[in-house]
């Protein structure tokens, strides 16, 4: 069965009851898991911090990221939260401190996010846990993916990806589901970020083993996200109709079944004659 993970990311906007909300969506809509990202914003945005940013939290990148950054405590409540709703939740760390920080949740997945691919230290320390990892592709070619590959040793699931939000239809390019699973000899997902439901379908189809899209309750909210996000009811839709690929791809033999004999007997009147 195809995994489907909500990708609340900062669809959040730093308000701890909008997350609990997109989760709420997420698990009526059926998604098997939903994910977060996280930041240290003083190491990530050091040279940026002063820069002109307009946000609801202030006019600089430093306000911005940091409004948008959940603390310890909330990510306390956050993992309290999605136990107690039995909802598997984890996040994708953007540096080695984030990537401690998240440690201590004992969560059961790592994602290496498309920007940090080619960071081969931090991959390493990625791998180093130990646990099944999504990697995301985006922005990346052959060669960057086989490196990091290089360092992983345990389960690893490539995502294929496009990096830009939201992604127009014409530049998803999923062949390279295929190609890179022939390629690499892996297990390959689909991380989308277009805002229609379709494309992740066919992704399915193609032998996608796991699926992550953006998770929203409002498209139209402040967030460079949010447009290519899935509101509640189009994110149910895309698990729906994914949880009906298996039954309706059958095993590719072509036959008479037993249904049809019945039908073929009153359509075929030259063989009652």
């Amino acid at each position: 069965m195809t995994f489907v993970v909500a990708e609340v990311g900062i669809n959040h906007n730093g308000s701890l009851d909008l997350a609990k909300k997109i989760i709420d969506a997420a698990r009526w809509a059926g998604a098997d898991a939903v994910k977060f990202q996280k930041r240290t914003v003083a190491t990530i945005y050091a040279k940026d911090m002063n820069k002109p940013r307009e946000s609801p939290w202030g006019d600089t990148v430093a306000a911005q990221k940091y409004g948008l950054e959940f603390n310890r405590s909330q990510y306390d409540e956050i993992d309290r939260y999605c136990k107690s709703i039995k909802m598997p939740w984890f996040a994708s760390a953007w540096d080695e401190y984030a990537l401690e920080f998240l440690e201590s949740y004992d969560l059961p997945y790592n994602k290496i996010a498309s920007a940090m691919v080619t960071n081969i230290p931090f991959v390493r320390a990625v791998a180093k846990e130990g646990k099944p990892i999504f990697m995301s592709t985006a922005m990346c070619d052959g060669q960057m993916i086989e490196m990091a590959r290089a360092q992983i040793n345990g389960p690893l699931t490539l995502m294929h990806c496009v990096g830009m939000y939201p992604c127009p239809e014409h530049l998803l390019n999923l062949r390279c589901i295929e190609t890179l699973r022939k390629t690499f000899g892996l297990p390959v997902g689909y991380s989308g970020h277009e805002a229609s439901v379709s494309p992740s379908v066919v992704a399915v189809v193609l032998g996608a083993v796991a699926v992550e899209r953006h998770i929203t309750t409002d498209r139209t909210m402040y967030g460079s996200d949010q447009p290519a996000s899935l509101e509640p009811h189009g994110f149910k839709q895309l698990v729906d109709t994914i949880r009906k690929v298996p039954n309706v791809m059958g095993d590719g033999v072509k036959k008479l079944t037993e249904q049809e004999k019945d039908v073929a007997k009153k359509l075929r009147y030259w063989e009652a004659t």
